[in-house]
C-alpha cells in the first residue's frame, strides 16, 4: 500500500522569525519543521520560491524557471555579510529600513529587496577581494557551483547583467544583436559585464548553499514546491530559446469561478510544433531543476500542459486552444507529464477550474495525484447536488479545505445556504468528529466553529486520498487570505503568521493545536 502523507500549505515568505529581514527566508524553514514535526506531518507545501521581477509580489510571476529568489536570503547566516560587521555595521538609514520591515504587519516586499540587495552587493565586494583573489575553499566551492550549474547559470547570469545595464528595459527593446543573441555581441558583453555576471552568480551560489541547508534542516518533512505554469517573456529562458515561444497571443484562462471575463496572464504561450523537435528540451531542464530543489512538487494549472488558451495580440481574431482538438491535447499532456515524472520527485498536480473529463482520465491513468477540494467535490449531476464523502474520495488524489487561492474555509462557510450546511456536517466522515444534540443528531451551526473546524480537518485526514495537504489556515480557522485572484494590492501574497516562527515552541495555541493535529493525524494512519 501506498504511504499515506498529510502535510500544511504555507508559502515561505510567511514563516518570519526574529531574525529574518520581514520576510520568511530559507534558514526558517527548518524552524518551522520542527512545529511540523510535532504536529505528525511529514510535508510542507511552499508556493513557488524561484525569483519574480523586483516590482512583482506573486510567486507564480517567475522570471525564469531556474533561479531561486533571492529575496528569501538570510544575510544573518552569509559569512561575508559577518565579515563586514553584519547588522551593528548596518547604516543609520538602513537600520531603520530593518525596524521598519520587521514590524510591519505585512511582507514589504520592494522594501526587502532594496535593503537586501544593498547589502548582497556589499558581500560580493568582500568576497571578491577576500575570497577570489586568494582562491579560499570558500571560493572553491563557489567556482565548483558555477560550474555544475553552468547549464542554466550562464544565460541566467548574463541576462540579469545585460537588463541591469539597459535600465531594466525587456530583452527585446535592448540593441538588436543582444536580443537577437549574436554570438559577437554576447561575446563582448560577458567581459564588459564580468563584474555584474560574477554577482549574479555570487548570489545563486549563496541561495542555493542556504536552501540545502534548510531541506537537510526540514528532514525528515518533506519539501514540495509548485512549479509555476509559465514564466514572463522577459525572462532568461525565453531570451535563450525565442524560437519555442509564441508572440502573437498571451496565456490565459476562459471565464470561471475566479473571473466572470476569465483572465489575461501576459505570458508567452510555448511552441509546441517547435518543442517537440529537441524532445522538450527546456521542460526537460525545468523538470531536472525542480526534482533537484525539491523533494516532490505542483504541477501548477496542470489543464495548461494539455491545452494552452491563448489571448491573440490582435484583438479581432477569437481566442482559442491549442492544441485545437481533444486527441492532439492528450498526446501532449501525456508526453509533458511524463517528463516531470520521470524527474523521479513525488508530482501532485493543481487540476481545479474547468478541465476536461479526458484530463483527470488521463491523470488517474498516469497514476498523478489530482486535487479533491472538499467545497467542490460534489454530484453535480444528482439532485440536491449532495457533497462526497472524504472516505470515498480516490485513493490517487490530494485531499484538502481549499488552496493559496481560496478564501479560508471559515469565510467560505459564512456564504453556506442552510441547506449546504446540513448536507456538510451530515457527510458521515464529518459527523462523527460532532457532538450530537439532544435528539442524537448533528446541527449545523451558521457561524464557523472551532468543533467544526476540527470535523472537517478530521474528515479529510481520514480520507481516502494518499495525500491531505491543509492550508495553515484552516488548521486553525483563521480568515486571512493569501490571494485574491485577479486582484492586485498589497493584501495580496503578503500574509505572515501571526507568531514569529522561533517562538512557536514557546506559545500555548500553536503547541496544543499542534499536539492535537499529530494525534487525529495518527488516528488516521497517516
Amino acid at each position: 500500500m501506498t504511504h499515506r502523507r498529510s502535510g500544511v500549505l504555507i508559502p515561505l515568505f510567511s514563516l518570519v522569525s526574529s531574525r529574518s529581514w520581514g520576510v520568511g527566508e530559507f534558514t526558517d524553514l527548518p524552524i518551522f519543521s520542527n512545529w511540523l514535526r510535532r504536529a505528525g506531518q511529514s510535508l510542507i507545501q511552499m508556493l513557488p520560491v524561484l525569483e519574480i521581477p523586483d516590482h512583482e509580489t506573486s510567486p507564480y510571476s517567475a522570471l525564469t524557471a531556474m533561479a531561486l529568489d533571492p529575496i528569501y536570503i538570510a544575510l544573518s547566516e552569509v559569512d561575508d555579510f559577518q565579515e563586514v560587521g553584519g547588522e551593528p555595521r548596518l547604516t543609520d538609514d538602513d537600520r531603520l529600513a530593518l525596524k521598519a520591515v520587521r514590524d510591519a504587519s505585512r511582507v514589504q516586499h520592494r522594501a526587502v529587496r532594496a535593503l537586501k540587495g544593498r547589502w548582497l552587493r556589499r558581500c560580493h565586494e568582500r568576497f571578491l577581494r577576500d575570497e577570489a583573489g586568494p582562491q579560499t575553499p570558500r571560493f572553491l566551492r563557489f567556482d565548483a557551483f558555477t560550474q555544475r550549474e553552468s547549464w542554466w547559470l550562464d544565460d541566467y547570469a548574463l541576462f540579469r547583467a545585460l537588463r541591469g545595464v539597459h535600465e531594466q528595459r525587456a530583452w527585446w527593446e535592448w540593441p538588436e544583436p543582444l536580443a537577437r543573441r549574436h554570438e559577437d555581441a554576447l561575446a563582448q558583453a560577458r567581459t564588459e559585464l564580468a563584474v555584474e555576471i560574477a554577482y549574479r552568480k555570487y548570489v545563486q551560489w549563496v541561495a542555493a548553499e542556504q536552501w540545502d541547508r534548510a531541506r537537510t534542516g526540514a528532514a525528515p518533512v518533506e519539501v514540495f514546491g509548485d512549479v509555476p505554469f509559465m514564466i514572463s517573456a522577459d525572462s532568461p529562458d525565453v531570451w535563450a530559446d525565442q524560437h519555442e515561444f509564441r508572440f502573437d497571443a498571451t496565456v490565459g484562462v476562459p471565464p470561471d469561478a475566479f473571473s466572470e471575463t476569465g483572465q489575461d496572464w501576459g505570458l508567452p504561450p510555448w511552441r509546441w510544433d517547435v518543442m517537440s523537435l529537441n524532445e522538450f528540451a527546456w521542460m526537460r531542464r525545468r523538470a531536472r531543476r525542480s526534482a533537484a530543489l525539491f523533494d516532490g512538487f505542483r504541477l501548477d494549472h496542470l489543464v495548461g500542459l494539455y491545452r494552452t488558451f491563448l489571448r491573440p495580440a490582435d484583438v479581432t481574431v477569437k481566442p482559442w486552444f491549442e492544441p485545437p482538438d481533444e486527441a492532439s491535447q492528450l498526446t501532449l499532456g501525456e508526453r509533458l507529464v511524463g517528463i516531470y515524472q520521470e524527474s523521479g520527485a513525488d508530482i501532485i498536480a493543481e487540476d481545479l477550474g474547468i478541465v476536461p473529463d479526458f484530463v483527470r482520465a488521463s491523470l488517474r491513468r498516469l497514476g498523478v495525484p489530482g486535487y479533491k477540494v472538499l467545497r467542490w467535490e460534489r454530484r453535480w449531476s444528482e439532485p440536491g447536488q449532495p457533497f462526497i464523502d472524504p472516505a470515498e474520495y480516490e485513493e490517487v488524489s490530494v485531499a484538502t479545505t481549499g488552496t493559496h487561492d481560496t478564501e479560508p474555509v471559515a469565510c467560505w462557510w459564512d456564504t453556506l445556504a442552510a441547506e449546504d450546511r446540513k448536507r456538510i456536517v451530515n457527510l458521515p466522515s464529518v459527523r462523527r468528529h460532532l457532538p450530537a444534540s439532544s435528539d442524537g443528531g448533528v446541527s449545523a451551526p451558521a457561524e464557523f466553529a472551532p468543533a467544526l473546524a476540527d470535523a472537517l480537518i478530521r474528515a479529510l485526514l481520514g480520507s481516502a486520498s494518499r495525500f491531505a495537504i491543509l492550508p495553515i489556515q484552516d488548521l486553525f480557522g483563521w480568515r486571512d487570505r493569501i490571494n485574491t485572484p485577479a486582484r492586485i494590492d498589497e493584501s495580496n501574497w503578503s500574509w505572515r503568521l501571526p507568531w514569529l516562527v522561533d517562538t512557536l515552541e514557546e506559545l500555548e495555541e500553536p503547541q496544543s493545536r499542534a499536539d492535537m493535529l499529530a494525534r487525529w493525524t495518527r488516528e488516521a494512519a497517516r
